[in-house]
């Protein structure tokens, strides 16, 4: 996983998280909702691209 992708899905987890505590505090439920899916898909890519690494990592050993 490059760096690059690292900080572009931290990036989007920070934001999910951002706008979910704006939608907490607005009273606003889809706006707290698109935050915790923005944040979970975040989290997906980044399992994925850990899983990646440890595949290519298993495989040159």
């Amino acid at each position: 996983m490059s760096f690059t992708d690292k900080a572009k899905n931290k990036a989007q987890e920070l934001a999910g998280a951002a706008k979910e505590r704006i939608g907490d505090a607005t009273d606003n439920e889809r706006m707290r909702a698109e935050g915790a899916t923005q944040q979970s898909d975040a989290q997906a890519r980044q399992m994925g691209e850990h899983v990646k690494d440890a595949g290519r990592d298993a495989f040159t050993k």
